[in-house]
């Protein structure tokens, strides 16, 4: 089943072909603040699963090319990441800061985006905004330690990711939490949908050039073992999101480009990237010019 945010606000489900709103199964109303609605509905959809299956069965809903989609996600709480957990990209990048040796970071929440929404380059002469090809893991069940074996049981689900990165020598976080600078959606897809977590491709164009491919075989730390460590650290909630890392490819986006990412089995999202105003500080006052390795 797909889940997802549309409208400014409105909680649906949906086929591949038709939305159909279910924001009242979230006891929660389409303009409420904080947008959790979602986090509830993932947090019950155990015992409303049954109620949501027939219901996208026998509502007409709407087409879904009728409807704005948004972040499915817009509130979690903990948006965590890890870092070069694709051996390809250790090497073009010339780090040895492995996802299983440095663990995860936190992106901020608000750097979170929807399917229908532009990347906003910040106005920072003499730096390159790079995108970052991810899947994104969405969390099902609050959990805390939770052994490598169990850790499948707490994913909800998967949706499409592009980390957008300035590249630089200051402080990762900051570098990817500008706002914008996380698109997710176009919507989650159950795990239950994914036949083998250990074999999901995922490409990444930016107009039209293919420039980034993987496979989850290829993870350095695959995805059961994500969770795990990051539960051993911090409680898992519902609607948690763990970005999964990127592979080899990385590159520059400017102003007019069109970044385009599929995730085989979850979905495609078509992204504008624009030029903005904002985003200006002393931090990133000084030019840095990226090399890749090699």
């Amino acid at each position: 089943m797909k889940l997802l945010r549309f409208n400014d606000g409105h909680i649906g489900i949906s086929d591949g072909n038709k939305v159909v709103d279910v924001t009242r199964l979230c006891a929660s109303s389409f303009d409420e603040w904080p947008p959790v609605g979602i986090n509830r509905l993932i947090r019950d959809y155990p015992s409303l699963r049954t109620e949501l299956q027939n219901a996208l069965q026998s509502d007409a809903g709407v087409p879904l090319e009728a409807v704005r989609l948004q972040t499915p996600v817009p509130w979690p709480n903990k948006l965590i990441a890890y870092p070069v957990n694709y051996y390809d990209h250790a090497t073009e990048m010339a780090s040895r800061g492995l996802a299983n040796l440095q663990g995860f970071f936190l992106k901020a929440n608000s750097s979170l985006s929807g399917p229908a929404d532009a990347i906003e380059l910040p106005a920072l002469p003499g730096r390159e905004v790079h995108h970052e090809c991810e899947i994104a893991l969405v969390i099902g069940k609050e959990g805390r330690q939770i052994s490598v074996e169990d850790a499948l049981d707490h994913l909800f689900g998967y949706a499409c990711l592009i980390d957008v990165t300035i590249r630089g020598k200051e402080e990762r976080v900051m570098r990817k939490s500008y706002d914008s600078f996380t698109p997710v959606g176009p919507w989650i897809v159950t795990a239950d949908e994914i036949a083998d977590p250990f074999n999901i491709n995922m490409r990444l164009w930016v107009n039209g050039e293919l420039r980034q491919q993987a496979n989850t075989r290829d993870l350095i730390v695959n995805i059961p073992q994500m969770i795990s460590i990051a539960s051993s650290a911090t409680t898992l909630y519902p609607g948690d999101l763990i970005a999964a890392g990127t592979p080899a490819g990385v590159g520059p986006i400017w102003d007019g480009d069109v970044v385009t990412i599929e995730v085989e089995g979850v979905g495609r999202m078509r992204i504008p990237v624009v030029a903005g105003k904002r985003g200006t500080n002393v931090v990133f006052a000084k030019p840095y010019e990226f090399k890749r390795a090699g």
